[in-house]
């Protein structure tokens, strides 16, 4: 006698898994959440900065949104309020904005798929979003992923600049050390770095080999140099490393 299955023994619909743009969106939040909010005291101390300097308050925001230099915003400030050339300005931006052409050399751009999304991903290239995305966890992010992490680390920056700008006057002038959280961020990040290198500490070693040999030999170019002598060395133990003959 066959038996007709009821609507309780049938297969149940297996649930629908999230969007992938919300659980990219999700995890990206994750991922840059502490990042993030270590950026916030510098993008607060940066929108004070515009305010004491005798810039309106939206030069602080069109700066974060348009320029999204970190430090050099910073350096541009005093430039601008000092009416420097705009050689000067053309010239610093290329000196302190040099080493984001290095960090290409392991960025996974590769991953980000569309013309426009590599567009915004490059122009997004900050030291914290290259320190994020270039560990050993991070190798099997996709490509929204990453768009998001930039865009929130982006928002974290242009929101926090605003907010400082906007609440300059309120802080006095007699607190300081709001500029140390650039080098304190700097050293976190470098940190974490060096704690995912797992045994591959010739990395930092390579890194002040590099700057002590430019400091010697050109003193007067040593941030120029030391990224040069970095980034051939980093090439030339890439391609030993590749030739190395593997065993089974």
């Amino acid at each position: 006698m066959r038996i007709s299955p009821t609507l309780a023994d049938a297969p149940q619909p297996a649930a629908a898994p999230p969007p992938p743009e919300r659980s990219a969106a999700r995890a990206a939040f994750r991922d840059c959440a502490s990042v993030g909010l270590g950026m916030l005291p510098l993008g607060l101390a940066f929108g004070a900065l515009v305010i004491q300097s005798g810039l309106d308050w939206w030069w602080a925001g069109l700066s974060a949104a348009l320029i999204y230099g970190g430090s050099f915003e910073f350096l541009l400030i005093g430039m601008v309020t000092a009416v420097a050339p705009l050689a000067s300005i053309a010239v610093a931006a290329f000196l302190v904005q040099a080493r984001h052409v290095f960090y290409t050399l392991s960025f996974p751009l590769h991953r980000v798929q569309g013309r426009l999304a590599k567009t915004y991903s490059t122009f997004a290239l900050t030291d914290e979003a290259y320190a994020l995305t270039s560990t050993k966890q991070s190798r099997g992010w996709s490509s929204r992923r990453i768009l998001w992490l930039q865009f929130f680390m982006h928002l974290y920056w242009a929101g926090s600049a605003v907010t400082g700008a906007l609440l300059g006057s309120l802080i006095p002038d007699s607190v300081t050390g709001l500029d140390f959280a650039l080098t304190a961020l700097f050293a976190v990040l470098a940190l974490d770095a060096v704690r995912d290198l797992r045994g591959d500490l010739p990395t930092p070693v390579l890194a002040a080999l590099c700057a002590l040999a430019a400091r010697l030999l050109f003193p007067h170019e040593m941030l120029l140099a030391a990224f040069a002598l970095f980034a051939a060395g980093l090439l030339a133990r890439h391609l030993a490393t590749r030739r190395k003959p593997t065993h089974a």
